[in-house]
């Protein structure tokens, strides 16, 4: 049996982060983040039976699925954390029909743009099956940060 060494993604960015020579720390604290707001979602599917927030909430997300009520509550989630980040100058949920672009904050001079579903799998949860975060970050087009537009997304 191999011996493997278990590291938190905290340890892993940081450790990344050095191979870098250019790297200001920016993409760290956004990956920080979403590390945070992962973690805050997982302790309210961990006690999600006990607080009545399993089963639908009766909206419906872009892709026609059913939302759950975990669904919405990791949308806000992550999207708060991606907004105080300060990184992230606009969001693209599964959850929302359009972009979200915070372009009336401190956040709108944020370098990147994160996709995400923010609870993958999230009708699986009254079954005991394995969800997820599933997220991709790109780096904003538009070098100013007034010229933010809808584009950038």
């Amino acid at each position: 049996m191999e011996n493997y060494k278990i590291t938190t993604l905290n340890d892993f960015i940081i450790l990344k982060q050095k191979d870098f020579s250019y790297a200001k720390g920016e993409l760290s604290s956004l990956l920080h983040h979403i590390g945070t707001a992962a973690k805050m979602v997982n302790k309210k599917i961990n006690k999600a039976g006990l607080v009545y927030i399993i089963g639908r909430s009766g909206d419906v997300n872009i892709q026609g699925e059913n939302q759950q009520k975990l669904d919405v509550y990791a949308d806000e989630v992550f999207i708060n954390a991606l907004l105080s980040s300060g990184e992230c100058c606009g969001v693209a949920t599964e959850e929302n029909q359009n972009e979200i672009v915070f372009s009336e904050t401190f956040a709108s001079k944020g370098k990147y743009i994160v996709c995400i579903d923010p609870l993958d799998g999230s009708s699986n949860i009254d079954y005991n099956v394995s969800v997820g975060t599933i997220f991709s970050i790109y780096r904003r087009k538009m070098k100013n940060p007034t010229d933010h537009t809808h584009q950038d997304t």
